[in-house]
């Protein structure tokens, strides 16, 4: 039986990549990933190559069910490859996938984070008024209620969208700006799942694609900007929560953690160049964040580069919580640097 397949890369767009996709018939009947074969794009439309040279490949590395077309279709995630076979430069997951290779697979990492977006509507977040602002920030954080939260039916929609697809999505909550919000994709404790670098990199990327889809059917543009809007208001990050077998052991569990913090630390300008565009306007020191200039960690403290979460501190074992990433982050890019400062590779 002939169904729909969803093809999905990121493209060359500076300084962030934007999702492309586009729509492959195939016999999907018992289909495994070696099944979906490789398909060619022109790399001159979304910003990877010459329009004299513009042929790319796409190369099917993953894929769910698509939860909007219904069974027998999928959504597959795809790297972009040169016609000679080499990772194109804007392929990150094959950085992640060679860093995992190289020994960073024997970390036993897992990882989650926390996506925060915002909803737009023409040029105002959900919910502000026309004009001026809405009240101060204080009610809206997991509110209830028309007068404090804005979009619900969207992130309802597409949270039962990630959960149908199989996706590792751990909650949502209303965030503390009005119109703006979170999910969690990654580890929760189910039996049988891998929360390892590469599969949640992964979903999170189908869940933003699925956002963006649900977006378009609400008339809504998702935002990830990580200062959607100037002033007093919360920016936007992508908290991003990752442990090793050592970390999660009672017995090694509080060495490991100090020893992470002490290697992330050493190497905090690596991580801010590729942990967002423009984080120098998130990362002030206000609203929940350290300054971009600094490192810090501490325990239970969301004014931290790295914070331990109490839990974490008193049990003496567990996982961190690097605060830096925006919501514009590629997590391809996040997971490497956590994975190779940690890894020592």
């Amino acid at each position: 039986m002939l169904n729909q397949a969803e093809y999905i890369w990121l493209d060359g767009t500076e300084p962030t990549q934007e999702l492309r996709s586009k729509t492959r018939i195939l016999e999907t009947e018992g289909i495994t990933l070696e099944d979906f074969p490789e398909w060619a794009f022109d790399g001159s439309s979304t910003a990877q190559s010459p329009g004299d040279d513009s042929d790319l490949v796409l190369k099917p590395v993953s894929f769910v069910d698509d939860p909007i077309r219904g069974e027998g279709n999928y959504l597959v995630m795809c790297e972009v490859f040169t016609p000679d076979g080499e990772a194109h430069p804007t392929n990150h997951r094959a950085t992640l996938r060679s860093v995992m290779d190289a020994g960073g697979s024997d970390l036993g990492a897992w990882m989650g984070f926390e996506q925060e977006y915002t909803l737009f509507e023409g040029t105002r977040p959900l919910g502000w008024p026309e004009v001026g602002y809405p009240a101060p920030q204080g009610p809206f954080y997991c509110g209830v209620g028309s007068d404090k939260v804005y979009g619900r039916e969207i992130v309802e929609t597409h949270t039962l969208l990630c959960l149908k697809a199989g996706l590792m999505i751990f909650g949502t909550n209303a965030e503390v700006m009005p119109g703006q919000w979170e999910f969690q994709m990654g580890y929760r404790g189910v039996d049988g799942e891998s929360a390892d670098p590469l599969t949640v990199t992964d979903h999170l990327w189908f869940a933003r694609w699925l956002l963006n889809r649900v977006g378009e059917d609400f008339g809504v543009a998702i935002n990830y900007q990580v200062k959607p809007v100037k002033g007093d208001w919360n920016g936007a990050g992508a908290h991003t929560n990752f442990s090793t077998t050592k970390m999660r052991n009672p017995e090694t569990g509080k060495e490991t953690i100090e020893n992470a913090v002490a290697a992330l630390k050493e190497k905090h300008g690596e991580h801010i160049s590729v942990y967002g565009a423009h984080l120098e306007e998130r990362l002030t020191g206000l609203h929940e964040t350290c300054s971009i200039t600094e490192f810090k960690s501490g325990t239970s403290d969301r004014g931290a580069s790295i914070r331990i979460p109490l839990a974490v501190a008193k049990q003496g074992y567990g996982y961190i919580e690097d605060r830096r990433p925006g919501a514009n982050c590629n997590p391809y890019q996040v997971a490497y640097m956590l994975v190779k400062k940690v890894a020592g590779l």
